[in-house]
């Protein structure tokens, strides 16, 4: 039986796997949501590792698409996809998109144009309340992306609604594709605004699985919709990447790769 190891170093190096062999970027947005993912699928949300389609699982939604490599990963640990996949991720004929695509098992929403995840995870959310369900939604968006227009009416809609069975949890890497979030469209302060729709908000360190799963569980018992405002950093796990926006797009030289590989391997020592 195949061991699952959802340590941050080991998920990164998958996620190293598949960029080195494809023509794919998007590096440095799918390693600043690595812990987030490690910690909703070791810890937080209930699902049948057996059965991505248990019908009774939380969903877990990602709505920022261009991070999916980070979900591709953990898929890996938890045999929902083989080697071949991680061998041919975004080439002619994979499965594997470079987008996330919800004709894969395990991704929830289709998450390739921003702004669109988040909305229908509000209604899953309120599908499954009207039914009494217990079970959960998370839905995990970029902090760009929150410039969308659609973001703001599903966050009025889960206010209203009061949803509760729902999380956001926010990729606040400080970056979108163009540059520095603060510089585009400033957001702060987020929490205040997620407050005046009538959200629970809690603010952690988005790389410290510890405070991941001790945020993330106090909100599930929440009377109201609820956001976990994530930091992180861009590129996280290689020193060259980290808060540097070339990660957002950029493909590695063979001599980039050799040393992002030594480096993350270096942390699982």
């Amino acid at each position: 039986m195949r061991t699952i190891n959802l340590v941050p170093s080991f998920l990164r190096e998958h996620i190293l796997n598949m960029a080195g062999d494809s023509t794919a970027g998007h590096i440095g947005c799918a390693f600043s949501l690595v812990e987030v993912v490690a910690s909703l699928y070791g810890e937080v949300a209930t699902y049948n590792k057996d059965n991505p389609n248990d019908p009774e699982r939380d969903l877990i939604c990602l709505s920022k698409g261009h991070g999916v490599m980070a979900f591709y990963a953990v898929f890996y640990e938890l045999g929902w996809i083989n080697d071949e996949d991680i061998k041919n991720y975004f080439k002619n004929g994979s499965r594997l998109f470079g987008l996330c695509e919800d004709h894969l098992d395990g991704i929830e929403v289709s998450g390739g144009s921003l702004g669109h995840g988040l909305p229908v995870a509000t209604g899953m959310a309120h599908g499954l309340k009207l039914k009494n369900s217990s079970r959960h939604i998370y839905c995990i968006v970029g902090d760009g992306e929150l410039n969308e227009g659609s973001i703001w009416e599903a966050i009025l809609f889960a206010g209203h609604h009061k949803l509760n069975n729902l999380t956001i949890i926010i990729d606040y890497n400080k970056y979108q594709a163009m540059g520095q979030v603060k510089d585009i469209i400033n957001l702060e302060p987020m929490d205040k605004k997620f407050e005046s729709f009538g959200f629970e908000t809690l603010i952690c360190d988005g790389h410290n699985i510890e405070e991941l799963n001790d945020s993330l569980k106090k909100l599930k018992s929440s009377i109201n919709p609820t956001v976990l405002i994530a930091n992180t950093v861009k590129g996280k796990g290689v020193d060259f990447m980290e808060n540097n926006n070339l990660w957002h797009y950029k493909k590695m030289t063979a001599d980039e790769e050799s040393l992002a590989y030594n480096k993350v391997r270096s942390k699982e020592l």
